[in-house]
């Protein structure tokens, strides 16, 4: 992904307005929302297995967020029309 469009604030938006949808959504198996969930809190709970890596515990739920949304949009763009609506 290119930086510009990462550090868009349209981007973000569409970002936080899409996961609590697609969390949701039961087309998404619940497999797919683990792959979001889990490495999120278990980063906020053992910050200390990494302690060597210079990101910030929300930083690492933002890029996981960002993962998660653009992976599911590809994944399932059905679900993706129906989110824009």
């Amino acid at each position: 992904m290119k930086w510009r469009k990462l550090l868009s604030f349209q981007r973000w938006a569409h970002v936080f307005k899409r996961l609590p949808r697609l969390l949701r959504a039961p087309q998404i198996p619940l497999g797919e929302k683990l792959l979001f969930v889990i490495p999120a809190l278990l980063y906020w709970v053992l910050p200390d297995v990494m302690p060597f890596m210079p990101v910030d515990d929300i930083g690492v739920t933002l890029i996981l967020m960002n993962w998660f949304v653009s992976r599911a949009e590809r994944k399932y763009p059905v679900i993706a029309e129906k989110t824009t609506s």
